[in-house]
């Protein structure tokens, strides 16, 4: 069979499978020989011609996008099937993108996250979105609960909030190494139109940001050492490791840590002694789409 005849064989069996009714149809009667939607019933829902539907069927003729539009909403098929609809048609390019829904923080995280209570912790989701965060990241950083939702992204808080861009003290470097691994974000969905707009932002405000997009350097940023220096506890040299979570959400684990007994060990055990709340976290509503 050609792909046009298994085209046509999908949507003669997905017609069958639905009742008029479930279609916005009046309901079948007795005398009724199709169990499913008949021919003519499709082709008056998508709004074509029932020659023009039938040769689809026959596999006589190329869908065309648009039809397959209107096919995929007539036959009321899901995201797979969608897929498979426009696979078979040839034209897998272009189907209408869908649409990510809202990050959410996963349980295991949560859980995670409220038992570091002394270690500044983030949780980051698709392009360096941050999720949620312990009370440990609040003294460190922010308070990331004033940041609006759509904004609270590491890279862009990065380059655009200056207590936390002056906190680095090689700001250079780490905000390069940002860019590269947003970078490498970027190559699992460039078309991505949140991460479209977080980069045109970026190029806009600061040419920094647009030279180092321009080279293309990635990096994963799974690890690596952070130089701060903190208006209330000085200078800190801390261990940044991040653990993706196992499940392909993409969210990540972000940890700050310092060797047992240094100076900046002790200036995260001064920090964490006047953050006594319980864990502050973001993200049970739905964080960035």
């Amino acid at each position: 069979m050609t792909s046009h005849a298994h085209l046509g064989a999908f949507l003669k069996a997905r017609r069958a499978q639905l009742r008029p009714e479930e279609c916005g149809l009046p309901e079948a009667g007795s005398g009724r020989r199709v169990s499913g939607l008949r021919r003519e019933e499709v082709a008056r829902l998508a709004a074509i011609s029932v020659d023009y539907y039938t040769r689809l069927e026959q596999g006589r003729v190329r869908a065309s996008t648009p039809v397959l539009a209107t096919l995929a909403r007539a036959l009321r098929l899901d995201e797979d099937q969608q897929s498979y609809l426009y696979e078979l048609a040839g034209r897998s390019d272009d189907r209408p993108r869908r649409r990510r829904p809202a990050q959410r923080l996963r349980p295991a995280m949560r859980r995670l996250l409220g038992q570091l209570t002394h270690t500044p912790t983030l949780v980051l989701g698709r392009h360096l979105d941050i999720l949620a965060w312990n009370q440990a990241a609040v003294a460190l950083y922010t308070d990331f609960s004033a940041v609006p939702p759509d904004r609270r992204n590491y890279v862009h808080l990065l380059f655009t909030d200056p207590a936390l861009r002056g906190m680095h003290r090689d700001w250079e470097h780490d905000a390069r190494d940002a860019v590269a691994a947003l970078r490498m974000e970027a190559a699992a969905d460039p078309d991505d139109p949140r991460l479209a707009g977080l980069v045109g932002e970026l190029i806009t405000r600061d040419p920094d940001f647009g030279t180092w997009w321009a080279e293309h350097r990635v990096v994963t940023a799974a690890y690596g050492t952070k130089q701060y220096r903190h208006p209330l506890v000085g200078d800190l040299t801390l261990d940044c490791d991040t653990w993706a979570s196992p499940d392909g959400s993409g969210q990540r684990l972000m940890v700050l840590t310092a060797e047992p007994g240094s100076a900046s060990h002790d200036a995260l055990r001064i920090l964490a002694s006047w953050t006594t709340r319980q864990p502050a976290l973001s993200g049970d509503n739905g964080g960035p789409p």
